[in-house]
């Protein structure tokens, strides 16, 4: 079966111009996609794209300069990828992390659910509608973040933007596999702890990487390594918790509701014995 990720797509990247976003379109261009890398810092862009053409003199890649939720900036988006043949991957990975408490900075509620989730649902909608007429495969990933399920105190505006992006993806997928089969798909990915500006403001290209997080390129190569192998959760461990423990993270966070515990109860003081006995798996030792 053809795939989304292959020769001669295109494959764009918002926020593409650093970390994550960065690593992916690096990554695309060792596929030999036609690569379109969209970001507001145009500095930081220009930087971009010109460091990938020279790792990759043969490759195509494009720089659009935009802000995410600018209905004008989208459009020319469009346009651009458009331009330049039918649509591999579209990566939806702009974002911001200010914090904003339950109650408390309404302004930056506004701004964050504007460009971690509203620019999403509007960008992808054209670009939807442009991939079901298209005759080759094709897919949309979303970058999510396991605090969208786990939910950890301190962030709230940041953690319901990600869980928002959670159910908006998984309804994507089902209505795509409901209209196009396996031809157009949607891919949650959910990065660990990884070593970006966004998590270490501080951080310069010579830094060394902090011990427990994941580079952004292994986050990049396990988008190829799963969505080839046909996943929709794309998850990212990294070198600080395991697979298993993650795991039990978001099982405990979804058993809240189910077994009617307090809300985030892996905080409450009267569960926290409890939680850490489940998520190292010693219940289950004592138990045997």
């Amino acid at each position: 079966m053809q795939q989304a990720i292959r020769k001669n797509a295109v494959g764009i990247v918002t926020g593409g111009a650093s970390g994550i976003g960065y690593a992916i379109a690096r990554r695309l261009a060792t596929e030999e996609m036609k690569v379109v890398v969209f970001d507001k810092d145009e500095t930081a862009l220009n930087a971009a794209v010109t460091e990938l053409l020279e790792k990759s003199p043969t490759r195509t890649v494009y720089g659009v300069a935009g802000d995410i939720p600018t209905p004008s900036s989208r459009r020319t988006l469009l346009r651009e990828a458009l331009s330049l043949g039918d649509i591999g991957l579209l990566v939806n990975n702009a974002g911001i992390l200010k914090g904003a408490g339950p109650w408390e900075s309404i302004e930056q509620w506004r701004q964050t659910m504007e460009i971690n989730f509203w620019s999403i649902v509007e960008l992808q909608a054209p670009f939807v509608d442009r991939l079901l007429n298209q005759e080759s495969c094709s897919a949309i990933v979303n970058v999510g973040s396991k605090e969208g399920i786990t939910a950890p105190p301190g962030n709230a505006a940041y953690n319901v933007t990600k869980a928002a992006l959670q159910v908006l993806t998984e309804q994507l997928a089902h209505e795509l596999r409901t209209r196009a089969g396996s031809k157009v798909t949607a891919h949650l990915l959910l990065p660990g702890y990884t070593f970006t500006a966004m998590n270490f403001p501080r951080m310069a290209a010579t830094s060394p990487t902090p011990p427990g997080t994941w580079s952004a390129d292994q986050v990049a190569e396990r988008i190829v390594e799963r969505m080839n192998a046909g996943d929709f959760c794309l998850y990212c461990q990294d070198e600080e918790v395991t697979w298993e423990t993650d795991r039990r993270r978001l099982q405990w966070s979804i058993d809240d509701i189910i077994k009617n515990r307090p809300a985030w109860s892996r905080w409450h003081p009267d569960f926290q014995a409890q939680f850490q006995a489940y998520v190292t798996g010693a219940d289950q030792v004592k138990n045997q």
